[in-house]
């Protein structure tokens, strides 16, 4: 049977996968931020507030945001005095970050090109895992989650904030229509790019339901795990610890 992954609504050799979302990354970078805002008419930044307040960074702790390219999250952790390393795979997203970071006058950042399925940090070198909007694009999850728990202190808090499904009645009908109709031509209006922006939305519809990715979660070793719905579930945060 061949090794295949899901690219939006399409199955593709696994083996493709990683290079195919490197693109459409690559192609979305520069407008990234303003797409964001203009999909979630500015709630992500909500959110994004809310999953660092669950994570609760500290002074001082080594804290890994995972796909953290253009530096959201990782801005966020390192006002609390955290020693953030924020990795992506997509140099581009890295580069958007390492600019934005500059603008801002924010010192000592660590950046660092890595794949979340095979990172080249050691056992036990971090606090606490970060990843937001990030994982649905990686090709084997659960690869990336053990990766997390392996470089994870004991003690250490994993935390993801990704979009899923939600369970209100009628408020899902009106999503699909707008994600699948408008946000495509959002793409193309104000980053030129109607297909990298119409594969976001199909991999959201393709990522596991929350209690899927809770098992996931808990199969790759992290114990106390939640699950924390936003707007019936169109986002979630979930969380784990490694013990």
């Amino acid at each position: 049977m061949n090794d295949t992954a899901s690219f939006g609504y399409r199955d593709v050799d696994a083996s493709e996968k990683q290079g195919m979302v490197r693109a459409v990354f690559s192609n979305v970078a520069s407008k990234y931020d303003l797409m964001n805002d203009a999909m979630s008419a500015g709630a992500h930044r909500l959110w994004k507030d809310q999953f660092v307040g669950r994570v609760k960074p500290r002074k001082d702790e080594a804290i890994l945001d995972m796909a953290g390219g253009t530096g959201d999250i990782a801005f966020r952790l390192a006002k609390h005095g955290a020693a953030i390393t924020v990795a992506d795979i997509n140099p581009e997203m890295l580069a958007v970050g390492v600019e934005r970071a500059k603008k801002k006058g924010l010192e000592g950042l660590i950046w660092s090109e890595q794949n979340a399925e095979e990172l080249s940090f050691k056992d036990r070198s971090f606090d606490a895992y970060t990843i937001a909007f990030g994982i649905r694009n990686v090709t084997r999850i659960d690869e990336a989650l053990r990766e997390a728990h392996r470089v994870l202190k004991f003690g250490g808090r994993f935390f993801c904030l990704e979009f899923s499904t939600t369970t209100w009645p009628g408020f899902s009908d009106i999503y699909d229509v707008y994600s699948h109709r408008l946000v495509p031509k959002l793409g193309k209006l104000l980053a030129n790019d109607e297909e990298s922006y119409r594969y976001l939305i199909e991999s959201i519809r393709r990522f596991p339901p929350m209690p899927e990715f809770e098992r996931m979660i808990r199969e790759a070793g992290f114990a106390q795990t939640k699950v924390e719905p936003i707007l019936g579930g169109l986002v979630a945060i979930h969380s784990g610890w490694k013990v």
